[in-house]
């Protein structure tokens, strides 16, 4: 029996990807050869990086308005070094709503100075701050859209006369949102994109190449985006299930399809969280996240007794981090309602059970 799988990331991926990324494996495109043996330079692969990259810009309606699209290595972790090395030259201002912000900031440290505009980290991050100054005359702001170890999501973006970069990692292709509004925006794969191995980089080309500082050749945006994300040999299985991936999500309508599916999967999750008395919700009921919903048993005495229930009913990776404790179950696209929905049926076993 295929498992419900909540895993926080890597993640879950939609069924038929991961059958035809096996193919692949196997026999890519037909040549009786797999796909990691051929040549990243070879024609079959330069196909799937710009179909890829032609998808992303598709799907986050950001053709012909000045992006560019790369697929790079390091993971997100990379791009907090990767965004100060290319757009930091005096100081910049970061909103802290969680661990990877937090690290998004200690990182940017190293080169310059960071003005940490507002945070939430005095209630172990359950909300997200508002009402806060963005400076005039910084460099950029940066900003985490959903925060997967604490449940937490930014439902509206400020304006900025600034260089916006947002770190989506976990919620990118999720919701429809005004792309445009930003300026960078990064996301390791492994939770709706594909599997651990590449991050996607979509940058908008005019913000580059206004630091005096030298970059590495490795670490500047400008010389990925002129060799096509190929200035070393790319991570060709990661970028190849990303693009099947790209391509489910448009099979079943884009964007906006998935979260309407989402919206419902959100919806059931925390109803039951809310009416349930043996459950409470971690985070802030204005900012709760669409695609990590973090709760806790009221007593820890019934701990055993839900994951035996959980185990018996194939639920997978619902355990919280370590930070928060309780239960995390991450909801993302490819998440099917129907995983949701037996969770919630356990949930409500138990409360008959209690």
């Amino acid at each position: 029996m295929k498992k419900h799988n909540f895993s926080a990331g890597p993640s879950i991926l939609p069924q038929e990807v991961l059958l035809k990324a096996s193919e692949a494996v196997l026999n890519f495109n037909n040549d009786n050869l797999s796909l990691l043996e051929i040549s990243h330079r070879s024609k079959p692969f330069v196909d799937v990086m710009e179909h890829a990259r032609a998808l992303v810009l598709e799907l986050l309606n950001l053709e012909g308005k000045g992006y560019k699209v790369l697929f790079l290595q390091g993971g997100a972790s990379t791009q907090f070094l990767m965004v100060a090395l290319n757009l930091l030259e005096k100081r910049a201002g970061y909103l802290n709503t969680g661990s990877w912000s937090d690290k998004a900031i200690k990182e940017a440290k190293i080169y310059d100075d960071i003005y940490e505009v507002a945070s939430s980290k005095n209630a172990n991050y359950n909300y997200i701050p508002k009402g806060y100054d963005i400076p005039t005359d910084y460099d950029y702001f940066h900003c985490t859209s959903n925060n997967t170890i604490f449940g937490t999501q930014m439902k509206s973006f400020p304006k900025c006369s600034i260089p916006l970069v947002c770190d989506m990692s976990s919620d990118i292709f999720s919701r429809q949102l005004d792309f445009t509004k930003f300026d960078l925006i990064y996301a390791g794969a492994q939770k709706n994109l594909g599997p651990a191995g590449t991050t996607l980089v979509v940058v908008k080309e005019d913000i580059l190449g206004k630091v005096s500082r030298k970059i590495p050749s490795m670490m500047d945006y400008k010389v990925q985006i002129s060799k096509s994300s190929m200035f070393n040999t790319p991570p060709v299985f990661a970028v190849y299930v990303s693009m099947l991936t790209l391509q489910w999500l448009k099979d079943l309508g884009g964007i906006e399809a998935i979260e309407k599916v989402n919206d419902i999967k959100a919806r059931l999750i925390y109803s039951e969280i809310d009416l349930n008395p043996l459950f409470k919700g971690y985070a802030s009921k204005a900012d709760r996240s669409l695609m990590n919903a973090t709760f806790n048993l009221i007593n820890d005495d019934l701990k055993e007794t839900f994951d035996t229930m959980c185990r018996e009913g194939g639920i997978s990776g619902l355990n919280g981090h370590r930070s928060v404790g309780g239960y995390r179950a991450s909801m993302y696209n490819a998440l099917p309602l129907e995983s949701v929905q037996v969770l919630v049926e356990i949930m409500s076993e138990l409360e008959t059970k209690a």
